[in-house]
């Protein structure tokens, strides 16, 4: 195994800033030259004391790293936080593209750092705080790493296109969870799993998910999930039909009521995140066009 090389202070810096929210890049980004700032404007006295010399050049040394950190350390942390911004919509785009595929096609063909991808985000979606570890390799180490509240679970993804995954993987990852205190496992794969791995994971709670799973599982907590208002529309169906004729707004649903703002019908959808987190709520059924919402 190679030596790990070492990373600077700003690559540290960076790394964090994009593994976290992109808000909370942002906000250090902003404390960062509020805090810095002060010490590159402080006085500084010239002449010092008799036994004071060394504090005097400590604090001239702070004052040179402040007068260039209160700019580098914020576009670094900025930096991150984009970084993080661009991540997180390419992992909604993946799940968006799997739930949208009327095969499994869509799973075989992306590359397993992106598989990991989407079953991170897709934990995500489903109220979990992830922690992607990634590994040495397409199929090095641990994954995914998930809490919600006190619950704490594992997570091999397995992106294998040739053959089953195997009865040694889940044994592995128990062996994991055992030396870890971990009680939940999961073993995810766009293939199948062995009739042996299948029967070692019954009653020991590993959870696996195979191919057909998984574009299930996604399209379920993807219908489940509330309107992406940055998402891009789907492309309509290029027919004369279609050209020509104006969108048919949906029936109402019986206790349905009309959309305030343009008076189509609406639907029941479920808020996921934000302030409402779990409540139900009407939107438009021709969202895009239109973002009207009511309470329930």
């Amino acid at each position: 195994m190679g030596r790990r090389k070492q990373s600077s202070v700003f690559e540290d810096l960076y790394g964090i800033a994009a593994a976290l929210p992109w808000w909370v890049g942002v906000t250090a980004a902003i404390f960062a030259y509020v805090v810095l700032h002060r010490y590159a404007v402080a006085e500084v006295p010239i002449n010092a004391a008799p036994g004071q010399m060394g504090q005097m050049v400590v604090s001239q040394i702070a004052k040179a790293l402040s007068t260039y950190g209160q700019y580098l350390v914020p576009l670094i942390l900025l930096a991150g936080a984009l970084a993080s911004w661009l991540g997180r919509r390419k992992r909604q785009g993946l799940v968006r593209d799997v739930a949208a595929a009327r095969s499994g096609d869509a799973l075989r063909q992306m590359s397993w750092r992106d598989f990991e991808r989407l079953v991170g985000e897709l934990f995500r979606m489903r109220g979990y705080a992830v922690v992607e570890t990634g590994g040495s390799g397409a199929d090095g180490g641990i994954d995914l790493r998930l809490r919600k509240g006190n619950e704490l679970a594992l997570v091999q993804c397995k992106q294998w296109r040739a053959y089953k995954v195997p009865v040694t993987v889940v044994r592995e990852l128990y062996g994991v969870m055992a030396a870890q205190g971990v009680a939940q496992g999961y073993v995810v794969t766009s293939g199948q799993f062995t009739a042996d791995a299948r029967a070692f994971a019954s009653g020991r709670n590993i959870e696996l998910i195979d191919g057909e799973a998984l574009s299930a599982l996604v399209k379920r907590v993807r219908a489940a999930a509330p309107v992406d208002f940055t998402a891009r529309p789907s492309a309509p169906a290029s027919s004369p039909a279609s050209s020509t004729q104006p969108p048919q707004q949906e029936a109402r649903p019986p206790g349905a009521p009309a959309c305030p703002r343009c008076g189509a019908a609406m639907i029941q959808r479920i808020a996921k995140q934000g302030a409402n987190a779990g409540n139900p709520f009407w939107g438009c059924t021709t969202f895009p066009k239109c973002r009207g919402v009511r309470g329930l």
